[in-house]
Order: structure tokens, then C-alpha cells, then sequence
């Protein structure tokens, strides 16, 4: 009898035991730190949505390898040293032997020197600080377009289209605003644009008046602005109110990119234009699926961070199905050569012009047109034709 007992329990810590190694076996879980709560939390909530949605795809289609895909995600606040700290984990307690996600550029960063000191590859998704593909990191590749690259569509629709002399630039104190303003400055002097004002502003003012009576009174032809989305509704609610015409008003994408700036700065949001990455109406193969997918479930379609996020997911996928093994550096080595196109758009890592491991893409411009975001540069992408001029302020209804 105790025999027959003790073979039983031995049967069930062995079936348990076993059950265990066979989950662990057929599943491949990713940590994803991202901002879910905190100023950046809504873009965090974008990015989750559509890894999610790429997650089940890739999973009912078999997988990785037959492994079934999970993601977990860690909760970043948007603060780089928490970013840093959920990457060592990732890295060192949970052994993952590739490391993607994250938000903002400082976020980005602080994972990217945790990656490149561990030898882990890390793919950015979002960050677009020029620098964090500058270091001559070997284990940090970047799918998005650097914020230098951003405006690369935007300054074409400039120089054909709007012929500007003069350009106010407001911008908030990020990496990614710094950034942003320094290259506006850069392509002010290729089309031969003069800079009248350039306005650094800290994140979350409530109240840009002062900068915005400087700027009416330089009364600049096209004002451009890096915010992000709840700064960006604010900086046009209150350049309607002031009544401040110009030819043009244009944003760095970020803020300016995403429905919940129409919702924010309503009418005010009128004929703004702004750089962005992708729209839900680009024809790269799978781009429309995602975004009719992702507005059938949250409502609205997703801004180019949910389709890099997406596509994110697909980029891992296609390494780690190339890989030799699924060590680092066999990762890092299918990262390198990795050619595909997503629904995102091209994804090759190239080392050009002081880049390393950088994604290389065309750039869009979007325009508000009756309330909603509409392709208008280059025109062969265009969903709408441009308006321009826009009319001033007390032309409107």
C-alpha cells in the first residue's frame, strides 16, 4: 500500500514536473518594457494594443518555430531609470537572449547602453533620438526612421509646395524635441528658410502664451512645432485663441500624429499638417489589415507607433526563424542581415552616414482635413489632395 501511494504522488510530481519542461518548450515569452502609466502611459497603450494583435497572428499561424509567443509587459512610467532597470532584468534574471520595445528616446537610450554592455541585441521600435544608432553600438538596431529623417517628406512638401521664407520652431525639452528642432534648423537652411524663433518649452505647460506672443510677433510663415500630444493640442487651442495666422502650421509628428490630437485641439487642429511614418492608408502588405483590425476593436485607427510596434514583432520573428540558434549572438548576426518588408514598411539595417544599424524609410505628411488625418505628400501616397493656402483664423467658420 505505502509503495502504491508513494508511486502515485512520484507519478504526479513527475507529470507536473515534466508538463512544465513541455510548456516552457513549446512557448517563447517576451518581457516588452513600455510606458503604461505616466504622461507617455497613452502611447505605451498604442504600442501594447498592436503587439498584442501581431502576437495572436503569429501565433495562429504557427508560432516561431512551433513556439507559441507570449508577452508580458513591464511598466516603464516613461522613466529611463526604470527602463534601464527592467532591461537588466530581462537581461539577467530572465535570461532573454533579445531585448525590443520601449517608448520614448531617454527610455530607448538607457536600454540600449544596458544591451550594448550585456551583448544582447536590442531592437528600437520607437525612440528617435539621432544619437541612440551613433554610438557605434554592434548589438542596437533601429526599425524607425531617427527623428533627423522624420521631416525628410515634410520639407519636400516646403520647398514645392508652401515656398517659405521665414520658420518659428517651439520645442519641448526631450531628447526628441531637441533633436527634432535641431533638424528643422538643418532643413530651414536647405530651402532657404530663416529662422525667426527658436523656443525650447518644458513638457506639460499650461500656459504657452509668452512664447506664443514672441512668436506673433515675429509673424513667421510657416510655425513648426515638436510636442507631444496633450502640449500639441494645448500650442494650437491657444495659437486660435491669439488669433496668430501664418502660411503654414506644422508639428514633428509624435503628438501631432494621433487622433487624440484632433480630439484635444478640435477645430483647432484644422489644416495642421505634420511629419509622420506611416498612415492606415500606405500600401505596404499588411498595413491596411492592421489598421482596419485595430480600429474594430479600440475604435480609431492606430498612429505609426502602433504599425512600428506591429511590425516589430514580425522583425523578431523573421531573425529568430534565420537564426542559427537563438543565442545572442547568432540573434544579433540574423538582425544584421535582415531585408523584409512589414506592414510598416522596408526593414534593413544599414551603417550609412554615421549610423549604425539603422532602418532607412521614406517619411509622409499628414494633413487635418474635416477632422481627420488624411495623406497628402508625397503625392503618390496622397489619400487627399493638400489644402493650400489655409485660410487665416477669422476666415473660418
Amino acid at each position: 500500500m505505502k509503495r502504491s501511494v508513494l508511486l502515485t504522488v512520484l507519478l504526479f510530481v513527475f507529470s507536473v514536473i515534466f508538463s512544465g519542461v513541455s510548456l516552457a518548450e513549446d512557448t517563447v515569452t517576451f518581457s516588452i518594457p513600455l510606458p503604461l502609466t505616466g504622461s507617455k502611459a497613452k502611447f505605451g497603450e498604442i504600442e501594447k494594443r498592436s503587439y498584442e494583435i501581431a502576437m495572436e497572428e503569429i501565433n495562429a499561424k504557427g508560432g516561431i518555430k512551433g513556439k507559441k509567443v507570449v508577452l508580458k509587459f513591464e511598466d516603464s512610467q516613461g522613466k529611463p531609470e526604470i527602463s534601464r532597470a527592467i532591461a537588466e532584468k530581462i537581461i539577467d534574471v530572465k535570461k532573454q537572449p533579445v531585448i525590443f520595445g520601449e517608448y520614448s528616446s531617454s527610455c530607448s537610450k538607457a536600454i540600449a547602453a544596458v544591451a550594448e554592455e550585456r551583448k544582447v541585441p536590442y531592437l528600437v521600435v520607437t525612440g528617435a533620438a539621432d544619437n541612440i544608432t551613433q554610438q557605434n553600438y554592434k548589438y542596437v538596431f533601429r526599425m524607425n526612421p531617427s527623428v533627423s529623417y522624420y521631416t525628410s517628406g515634410l520639407r519636400s512638401f516646403l520647398k514645392e509646395v508652401v515656398k517659405p521664407k521665414t520658420i518659428a520652431i517651439l520645442y519641448e525639452s526631450s531628447d526628441f524635441g531637441t533633436k527634432g528642432a535641431e533638424g528643422m534648423v538643418k532643413d530651414a537652411k536647405r530651402i532657404g528658410m530663416k529662422v525667426v524663433l527658436k523656443e525650447k518649452y518644458e513638457s506639460g505647460a499650461v500656459d504657452f502664451k509668452p512664447i506664443l506672443s514672441k512668436v506673433k510677433s515675429r509673424r513667421p510663415d510657416v510655425i513648426y512645432m515638436v510636442s507631444y500630444v496633450m502640449d500639441a493640442a494645448l500650442l494650437m487651442r491657444q495659437i486660435k485663441e491669439l488669433r496668430i495666422d501664418a502660411k503654414l502650421f506644422a508639428g514633428g509628428a509624435a503628438g501631432f500624429a494621433i487622433p487624440e490630437f484632433i480630439e484635444n485641439a478640435k477645430d483647432a487642429s484644422e489644416y495642421v499638417v505634420t511629419a509622420t511614418l506611416w498612415s492606415p492608408q500606405v500600401t505596404y502588405p499588411g498595413a491596411k489589415e492592421f489598421a482596419e483590425k485595430y480600429k474594430s476593436r479600440y475604435g480609431k485607427y492606430p498612429s505609426y507607433h502602433g504599425a512600428e510596434a506591429y511590425s516589430a514583432l514580425y522583425v523578431i520573428k523573421d531573425a529568430l526563424e534565420r537564426a542559427k540558434t537563438w543565442s545572442s549572438e547568432d540573434i544579433r548576426k540574423a538582425l544584421k542581415e535582415t531585408n523584409i518588408v512589414t506592414a510598416f514598411g522596408p526593414v534593413k539595417f544599414e551603417d550609412r552616414n554615421g549610423y549604425q544599424n539603422q532602418n532607412f524609410m521614406d517619411t509622409l505628411v499628414l494633413q487635418v482635413i474635416n477632422g481627420k488625418h488624411e495623406t497628402i505628400w508625397p503625392i503618390k501616397y496622397a489619400t487627399k489632395k493638400y489644402v493650400y493656402p489655409i485660410p487665416r483664423w477669422r476666415d473660418r467658420r
